[in-house]
């Protein structure tokens, strides 16, 4: 399908550029002749340093490797090498972990579905190798979160974040509980949602539903079923400002599956997430020449999802990286911004009606008995206020 939209790429890297060239090219001549030509002079510790930060290097490697290229340093093939191979033995131990859960979980009644990690890649790519997982994300019912804890706890896991709540907000202010290893150095997010609130999303019943089987293992292992599985990558890789290319590279994988484009469109427009799967289907499109047919023109239609695609490429002009605090003020600015434009008006109302719910800030800053916590409600302008004119005074 042809399409008139394009990126401003004038301000990305040349280095990130052609590491775009190999993604989309499998010809040994094309990568030499732009070697030799618009890209002789690239800075090639920089090209490592962005495929290691896009988590690309899996795949940049593969290509490299079958074109044989002379013109690329040896020492960057070594070394996309050396990160290949400790990135396979990665995923290989945690498809063991995964296997594990999966039975701990199964033999304990509780409905689990994979989202990420050695699944995702098999499914997506036909090789756990091809591409980089550091943890296990899984979604359960919200039901059955204590039992989990509990479970992995016993099995060897710490509890690495405790979420502040106040009246349950945490049940939809937030959508995972974070766990780590200690000795097998393995993090595991479990989910009961697949995004943070406030807005609405498919309930895990219907996620379940839906849900389709992998042949990874021998035993069940469930993940995704195809429009739910669109419909997270495309919300999980929009929060995160596409920050990372292997997001877009997932985009690739699925759209060339050939999915159903009208279900998938009808169920992202259920959630109000249409003009998300849009944005990812252009850049993909205008990054990766994903090859788009006429069956996505609803997803693009109109400026919304050309606008926030062309906003996306603000996060690949340096490596941005908002996991890992402080997260400079110019980006987190932008970021806030960019995550406001990316709602849909009913998800800005949500969103600004959110406020208005009582926070955990509102209880430390009021201490009341928890029968009198509806006062939160009512008192919740008044203590803002209160504590914003004690910030003010301080500065």
């Amino acid at each position: 399908m042809d399409h008139n939209f394009s990126l401003d790429l004038k301000t990305v890297p040349n280095e990130l550029k052609f590491l775009l060239e190999i993604l989309r090219n499998k010809n040994r001549e094309v990568i030499e002749t732009l070697l030799l030509g618009e890209y002789q002079k690239i800075n090639w510790d920089l090209f490592l340093k962005l495929a290691v930060h896009h988590r690309i290097y899996p795949i940049i490697y593969s290509r490299l490797k079958q074109f044989n290229c002379e013109l690329i340093p040896s020492y960057i093939i070594q070394s996309l090498f050396q990160l290949y191979k400790k990135n396979t033995f990665q995923m290989l131990f945690l498809c063991s972990e995964m296997e594990q859960i999966n039975n701990m979980c199964s033999e304990n009644q509780i409905p689990v579905i994979f989202l990420k990690g050695p699944i995702l890649a098999y499914e997506l790519y036909g090789d756990i190798s091809l591409r980089t997982s550091v943890d296990l994300d899984i979604i359960i019912p919200i039901k059955d979160l204590k039992k989990m804890e509990d479970l992995l706890i016993n099995y060897g896991f710490e509890k690495d974040d405790y979420i502040e709540t106040v009246l349950n907000d945490w049940k939809w202010r937030h959508h995972h509980i974070t766990f780590y290893h200690p000795k097998k150095g393995i993090k595991m997010e479990v989910h009961w949602r697949l995004n943070p609130g406030p807005g609405s999303e498919p309930s895990f019943n219907k996620l379940w539903e839906r849900r389709k089987r992998s042949t990874i293992t021998t035993n069940p292992i469930f993940f995704l079923g195809v429009e739910d599985l669109f419909l997270f990558l495309v919300t999980h890789g929009s929060r995160h400002g596409w920050s990372r290319l292997r997001w877009l590279v997932d985009i690739d994988r699925i759209v060339k599956s050939k999915p159903d484009w009208n279900k998938a469109y009808i169920h992202l427009k259920h959630y109000h997430y249409q003009h998300i799967g849009g944005q990812s289907l252009l850049l993909a499109a205008a990054l990766l020449k994903t090859p788009l047919n006429k069956n996505v023109i609803p997803f693009i239609r109109g400026n919304k999802p050309g606008r926030l695609a062309q906003e996306a490429v603000f996060y690949f002009r340096k490596m941005v990286n908002l996991h890992t605090n402080p997260v400079p003020l110019d980006v987190s600015n932008y970021h806030k911004h960019h995550l406001f434009s990316l709602m849909s008006i009913q998800q800005r109302t949500f969103f600004i009606l959110s406020f208005l719910y009582p926070y955990p800030d509102d209880a430390k800053t009021l201490p009341l008995p928890k029968l009198l916590h509806f006062l939160y409600f009512p008192l919740r302008p008044l203590l803002w206020v209160w504590r914003k004119s004690k910030s003010h005074a301080f500065q």
